[in-house]
């Protein structure tokens, strides 16, 4: 079985809002609904997991909640 990493709904929409669409996390939080910690983790943890699936070779898998 081909090991994955799992990004969720939530770090994937603020993926895009921050990277993609170039949103301050300030701005992207409010379109989120949620805190800018909250936010700034949410690409954190993202950010870690796309690191680790292009260092290792692992697949990602977007999950749906």
């Amino acid at each position: 079985m081909l090991e994955e990493v799992v990004l969720w709904p939530d770090e994937l929409e603020a993926l895009k809002l921050y990277e993609v669409d170039g949103l301050n996390q300030t701005i992207a939080a409010k379109k989120m609904k949620i805190s800018q910690p909250t936010l700034a983790r949410l690409l954190d943890s993202a950010n870690k997991k796309i690191a680790q699936a292009i260092i290792t070779g692992k697949a990602i898998r977007i999950e749906e909640k």
